[in-house]
Formats: C-alpha cells, sequence, structure tokens
C-alpha cells in the first residue's frame, strides 16, 4: 500500500533570525488585532512568514486584496533573493516545546491531495473530521492563487498506539536544520533532517500501520475502508489546497499534472497517542445580538434547563455566567446542538459567530455589548478515530488541539508553482 505523505522538496530560510520567522497559523487570535499588532513590531524589518501569510484578523478588510498582492510579491522576492535553502527529498522531525513543557513531536512532509476528500461521508485516506465550511474556502483561495509558495499550519493525525513512526527518530542521529525559541509564548522548537534509510523507514512504518490487518485491529471494525490520516488542525487550509489542485485540473483538462507541486500540500503529522497532544473546546462568541431574545429562542429550541444533563455548556453575558443544560438536542455532542441554534439563529435575525480559543478570552470579550459568549466542554482525544470512521465528520469547530500559542507555527515552505 502506498500512504499519501511522503518526502518533499522542503525550503527554509538560511541566514535568518528565525524568532523573527516564524509565526503562529493565521487562523488564531482573530479576535485580537493587537497579537498581530505585537508579531509585526517584533518582526520589524526581517524576513518574516509574516510577511506570506494573511492572518484571518483582517480578512474582510478593505485593504485585503492589497495585503493578498503583497504576500505574492513577497513570495516572489524571497525566492529571487535566494532567502531560502532547499532539502530535497526529505522530511523533517519536528520536536516542538509547547507552553507547559511537554515536548510535541511531529514529521513534515508532504500530501498527496488525490487521496483526500473533506466532504462527509468521505471514504478517502485522509479525511476531515470536522464539518468543511465552504464559504471559508475563497478567502483562502485568493491567497494560493497566485502564490509560489505555501507554508502549512496543517496538523493530520495518525492513531499509533505501539509509536512505530514518529517517536524512534528521537534515538537516530539527525542533522538538526533549526532550533529556537517561538516569538509570543509560543514555547521552542527544533528541526532535524530525515532523509535516505530514516525516511524510508518511515515510509515503510506508514505502510505498515495502514495495512487492513493492522487498521481493523486498531479500530475494532471491519469491512470499511481504511482511514489512516485523520485532520487535526488547518482542515480548510487542506481544503483550499484541495479545492485549488482541483480548479487546475478543471482549467487544464488536456495537461498531465500528475507530478505538478500543487497536487500536493506540506503539512505536519502527529501520533494521537502524544502525551503532549490535548484536546481542548472551541467556544463560540456571539455578536451583533440581544443577549436576552438569544436566551429565550435557544431556551425554547433546545430545551435549556439548569439541571444537570449529558449535554451542557456555559453562557457568559453582562458580566453573568450561567450554566444550561440541554434537554431538546439536536445532535449527538452538545457542541452540534449549540451550533446548529447558532446557525439558525444568525440566519434569522442577524448577527455573526466567532470561534474561540481559551476560557478567558470568551469572559473577557463577552463584556462587550450585544455579545454573548458560550464555553463549550471538551472532546476526548480517543473519540475521534472511532467517531469520524463511524459517524463520519464532527460538526465544525468541535475541538483545538492545545493553546492558541501553543498551534502551529509558521517555519518550513514548498514550492507549489511550476
Amino acid at each position: 500500500m502506498s500512504t499519501a505523505f511522503s518526502t518533499a522538496d522542503i525550503l527554509l530560510p538560511s541566514d535568518t533570525d528565525m524568532t523573527k520567522w516564524a509565526v503562529v497559523a493565521c487562523d488564531q487570535f482573530t479576535s485580537q488585532k493587537e497579537y498581530w499588532e505585537k508579531a509585526r513590531d517584533i518582526v520589524g524589518d526581517a524576513p518574516s512568514a509574516l510577511d506570506l501569510i494573511l492572518p484571518e484578523a483582517y480578512l474582510g478588510a478593505e485593504d485585503e486584496a492589497d495585503r493578498i498582492a503583497k504576500i505574492h510579491d513577497d513570495m516572489d522576492r524571497y525566492l529571487s533573493e535566494g532567502l531560502f535553502k532547499e532539502y530535497k527529498d526529505c522530511f523533517i522531525y519536528v520536536r516542538r516545546t509547547d507552553s507547559t513543557g511537554k515536548i510535541r513531536e511531529g514529521i513534515v512532509g508532504k500530501i498527496d491531495l488525490e487521496k483526500y476528500d473533506y466532504r462527509r461521508g468521505s471514504i478517502s485516506q485522509v479525511r476531515a473530521t470536522e464539518a468543511t465550511v465552504a464559504e471559508r474556502i475563497p478567502p483562502r483561495l485568493a491567497v494560493r492563487r497566485g502564490a509560489s509558495l505555501e507554508l502549512p499550519h496543517i496538523m493530520i493525525l495518525i492513531d499509533d498506539p505501539a509509536r512505530t513512526v514518529i517517536e524512534p527518530l528521537a534515538d537516530e542521529d539527525l542533522e538538526t536544520v533549526y532550533d529556537f525559541d517561538l516569538m509570543l509564548s509560543g514555547g521552542h522548537i527544533e528541526g532535524r533532517l530525515v532523509q535516505g534509510d530514516s525516511a524510508r523507514r518511515i515510509e515503510a512504518a506508514l505502510d505498515e500501520l495502514g495495512s487492513r490487518e493492522n487498521f481493523e485491529a486498531r479500530s475494532c471494525v471491519t469491512g470499511v475502508p481504511v482511514l489512516l490520516y485523520a485532520m487535526g488542525d488547518g482542515n480548510h487550509s487542506l481544503a483550499t489546497a484541495k479545492a485549488y489542485y482541483e480548479e487546475l485540473k478543471a482549467a487544464h483538462p488536456e495537461e498531465d499534472l500528475t507530478e505538478h507541486p500543487a497536487r500536493y500540500a506540506l503539512v505536519e503529522v502527529v501520533n494521537l497517542h502524544s502525551e503532549a497532544l490535548e484536546f481542548e473546546a472551541i467556544h463560540r462568541l456571539v455578536k451583533g445580538v440581544d443577549p436576552s431574545d438569544f436566551l429565550i429562542e435557544m431556551t425554547s429550541a433546545i430545551g435549556l434547563t439548569d439541571n444537570n444533563c449529558p449535554q451542557y455548556f456555559e453562557m457568559v453575558f453582562g458580566g453573568e455566567t450561567y450554566r444550561a443544560g440541554i434537554t431538546k438536542p439536536t445532535t449527538n455532542l452538545t457542541v452540534g446542538s449549540v451550533q446548529e441554534f447558532i446557525d439558525s439563529y444568525i440566519k434569522r435575525k442577524g448577527g455573526t459567530v466567532d470561534y474561540i480559543h481559551g476560557e478567558d478570552v470568551v469572559r473577557s470579550l463577552s463584556h462587550e455589548p450585544d455579545t454573548v459568549g458560550i464555553i463549550l466542554p471538551y472532546m476526548g482525544k480517543d473519540e475521534l478515530f472511532p467517531t469520524v470512521i463511524k459517524d463520519g465528520a464532527l460538526p465544525r469547530k468541535t475541538f483545538s488541539m492545545g493553546h492558541a500559542e501553543d498551534k502551529r507555527y509558521y517555519v518550513e515552505a514548498r514550492k507549489i508553482a511550476r
């Protein structure tokens, strides 16, 4: 079996202040522009991945088109100036020390978009774990169109309880290609080059992990397609890469794009069983609504009560916190019942919803007028693969892997244009 993940030609900046180079994933701190302003102050005029991404805090801004055009120009400029050193046919073994001091191990390589399908009910080898929101793809697609480079914040999970794929790399003699502190409480990160026999061992271990016998023993199900790679973070970014590749194929029906670099996307693969990997809830901040009316309608729709229920959450507005049980759930998970109501309410009465990492941030932002914060319970990570295998994708923004500062920082890059 040939798995969807393989070595890539990876770019890393040379002779660069790496602390200024690496910045956190663009979909973090979406309601906190001050975070991104601090990042810009730290970077100054130094080369930085910040020049090559569009933080989602600025989506919809009047200068969005100008920002995207500058991103494309800066990508071309960095390439023409020889900023990068290219490492051919390799993986990068990543050791990330997070805010708790734990080390999260991963491998950066490329994923084959022909083996990925984010649609609900997918049986592809690479699958979305949460519902993909189609309207979130076009803004990202505008960045990827015309881009000469990609930088990943995508993390894909493998179910490897015996730790056969990634963890053995810790004992191998590998060249260190970067080792530095990350800005703004991001912790520390180290990258080691994986080539030759070490890379082939990883590919063989993934083949074995993805064998039907191994998959059925782990999942305790038979007769269903093998799920080897499940999305952890960055599902919409991978969906954007897929959409761009399909767009290319449609525009060039007579051309063989088998080896086109856009067929692949750079990602980091992480073992679900890493002790450093923790699932956290993604909370909701509903803005532009009347909190009293929102509460009345929500109570009617999903039967809110102050009694204990299997599905529950906390609602924050007007400086007060209310615990609510759901007596009329509409899905099997609290987040699904809550999200379905939010979507329905906004469609009928207006308002917007933002997805927030961290209870303290929700509580702080909920003091704003016409705003309701919703704090959701977390889902255990051991539920992920069985749920996706049996039920398909979870409701969107069901879980997050760690605090915002512990999300993937942009370090590696790859050429995606011929």
